[in-house]
């Protein structure tokens, strides 16, 4: 068995508050798994530890049998990369977001890249030039995902994405990242409370007062 990341006796808790409790988790490579369980039971908390986002009170990550505290931060979020229920664009244009994966590496820009991503969520090469000020909230979330996609990563995380979106936008968002998974090999793990969603998830980890309940 091909494990991509490996949770460990994991334990998260601020204070005298336990969030997460022995969790124990293997994750196959271009897996996708459908976090489901009830808002507030640590599901976004455990993505954001796999994410290295927040550090565990105690256990382990592993990706690629290496502990994620031995990557270097920007080198790891590369390969696991988060995506958020809102969206954030920053600076002036799509553009600005858009580039910004080849500034951190170091690359040209690509516009024919670029616009062909665009092309995969309906959208023109017209939104590059764009405001960020001047985007639906449903585009928003599809440019931010392109953002963690243009060079994809090994693992991507994604938090209550379609949260809120139109069926449209959410069809969007799915094929999206059904497509990364199925043609680029793209390990998926996806917390959801969307009803769709989880009725075809083909794994469903349910996570319930912190700990992984065993169906």
């Amino acid at each position: 068995m091909d494990n991509i990341i490996q949770v460990k006796s994991l334990n998260y808790q601020v204070d005298d508050q336990k969030i997460l409790t022995d969790i124990n988790l293997n994750v196959e490579r271009n897996s996708y798994l459908t976090f489901v369980g009830p808002s507030g039971s640590g599901k976004s908390t455990l993505m954001r530890i796999i994410a290295s986002m927040i550090n565990a009170t105690s256990g382990e990550v592993l990706f690629n049998g290496k502990n994620l505290r031995e990557y270097d931060p920007t080198t790891y979020r590369q390969k696991v990369s988060y995506a958020f229920q809102q969206p954030t664009l920053f600076g002036k244009t799509v553009k600005d977001n858009l580039e910004f994966p080849f500034l951190v590496r170091k690359q040209e820009f690509d516009r024919a890249k670029v616009t062909s991503y665009l092309e995969m969520v309906n959208l023109t090469e017209k939104y590059i030039e764009k405001s960020v000020n001047d985007v639906s909230g449903g585009e928003k979330q599809r440019i931010a995902l392109l953002r963690n996609l243009i060079f994809p990563p090994e693992v991507l995380i994604t938090d209550e994405v379609t949260t809120g979106l139109d069926a449209d936008n959410k069809n969007i968002v799915r094929s999206l990242i059904d497509h990364f998974n199925r043609d680029e090999g793209v390990t998926v793990l996806r917390v959801t409370h969307d009803d769709a969603e989880i009725s075809a998830a083909t794994r469903k980890i349910t996570i319930e007062k912190g700990g992984i309940k065993n169906d």
